[in-house]
């Protein structure tokens, strides 16, 4: 009975997350055993809880990419996207390695997630500065000006540190940003023209 819950948790793993409602339907389960089956093989390290009703199996754990994690951390926080130093890796604008570490922009609240050696980290903007993200395979990441624009204007206020140092900033579009920061206090418009000088 046990090898056979597995080789079909197994199957649901093939995915980067999945649901309590997933395994009802894939061991024709009630949605509260549903639930009491999962925390009892979360509970035996079979699988890691991600959120409320929502898990991975700990063997796809350990081979989840860079983009899996940032899947998770959408889910993780809703509504979301990658951005700041993660979003400035992604596209190669930074050198600052990120690691098991992920930021995300969001609306409702800052908080930070720990799941197994990961680590993933919510700062919230106000809703007129949530904006300009893409939707790149499955993942809401902003676009590489608004990570930047999202990380100098948390760092001006003393909310955030990055190493600006390890910015390649000819990667930005000079003109994509001005346009961005129209509607950011003078703070932040300040410190992106310093940055960019240098």
């Amino acid at each position: 009975m046990l090898s056979n819950n597995i080789e079909k948790l197994q199957e649901l793993g093939k995915k980067t997350y999945f649901t309590t409602a997933d395994v009802a339907q894939k061991f024709g389960l009630l949605p509260a055993s549903a639930r009491v089956f999962c925390s009892r093989y979360a509970q035996n390290g079979l699988l890691i809880r991600l959120k409320n009703n929502f898990y991975t199996t700990a063997g796809q754990w350990e081979n989840l990419t860079r983009n899996d994690m940032f899947k998770i951390a959408n889910i993780l926080q809703v509504p979301s996207y990658v951005s700041l130093t993660s979003a400035l890796a992604y596209y190669e604008v930074t050198t600052q390695a990120q690691g098991n570490y992920q930021e995300s922009i969001c609306l409702k609240r800052s908080v930070s997630y720990n799941v197994r050696d990961a680590v993933f980290k919510y700062y919230k903007l106000q809703r007129q500065y949530y904006f300009d993200f893409v939707k790149i395979g499955g993942i809401f990441v902003a676009t590489k000006e608004k990570a930047f624009v999202d990380a100098v204007y948390l760092f001006s206020f003393g909310k955030y540190k990055f190493d600006y140092s390890a910015l390649d900033l000819k990667k930005l579009d000079k003109k994509r940003l001005d346009s961005l920061l129209k509607t950011y206090p003078a703070k932040t418009k300040e410190m992106v023209k310093r940055l960019c000088k240098t």
